[in-house]
């Protein structure tokens, strides 16, 4: 499947399926996967050891009830931490190489100094195994993070993430000026007239966090490309 071709709406599992199993765990992935998911989207962050894990805040605290900074800590030190008690934090090549059949993996570059390992595991995968660089696409909120990650990488596909406070139309001038496929725009800034003007700038839209039947109903009758959503078999 090629998401960058593919005109159905994809479901999109957010951090894996984060409304059943505990967010950006390899067993929140498989569950996504078990639910029929198209893709999913996952944080990463490098830990001090230079490893890419996925976690979404830059504390430990709220998930695992201990106090640290995923960044200060080797991978060593970050497998004594428990995800809610239970899950392991995982590498990306980890849950890269322990998904069975590829599907579209949107990677957050949510730390810094994520846009050079993420490029490089992506290109490993790509040339060693049935990955391709069509399967991936590079998102973040972070700009600058974004910006490196094409001056590194020219051929993976890029999203311009854009939350409720930002601009449409500044994220469409960014993602022209670094050749990014997508827009992933907070759902509540989309309607006709703005959907309008991303696709008609060229973009393809992966929208989020969409967990309300009746938001999915109006974001497919938009014709985004993908949601992301906590529940993702209800798209």
């Amino acid at each position: 499947m090629n998401p960058c071709s593919n005109h159905n709406t994809l479901s999109i599992g957010h951090r894996g399926a984060k409304g059943y199993v505990a967010e950006n765990t390899y067993e929140s992935i498989s569950k996504a996967i078990m639910l029929g998911v198209d893709g999913i989207e996952i944080d990463v962050f490098k830990c001090a050891s230079g490893e890419l894990v996925l976690f979404h805040d830059k504390n430990l605290k709220e998930l695992t009830g201990e106090s640290g900074l995923i960044e200060n800590l080797t991978i060593k030190e970050l497998e004594q931490f428990l995800v809610l008690g239970k899950y392991k934090i995982p590498t990306l090549t980890d849950v890269l190489t322990r998904i069975e059949k590829p599907l579209f993996v949107n990677i957050e570059l949510k730390g810094l100094n994520t846009a050079q390992a993420t490029s490089k595991i992506i290109a490993d995968i790509s040339t060693s195994t049935s990955w391709s660089l069509e399967h991936f696409i590079v998102s973040s909120f972070n700009w600058d993070e974004l910006e490196q990650f094409r001056s590194i990488d020219k051929n993976t596909p890029v999203g311009v993430l854009v939350s409720k406070s930002m601009s449409i139309n500044e994220a469409i001038e960014f993602g022209k000026k670094i050749n990014a496929q997508a827009i992933h725009p907070n759902f509540k800034l989309l309607n006709d007239k703005t959907v309008k003007k991303i696709k008609n700038n060229g973009f393809k839209i992966y929208t989020w966090t969409v967990n309300n039947e009746d938001d999915i109903n109006f974001m497919k009758r938009l014709k985004v490309d993908g949601i992301i959503s906590d529940y993702p078999d209800r798209i």
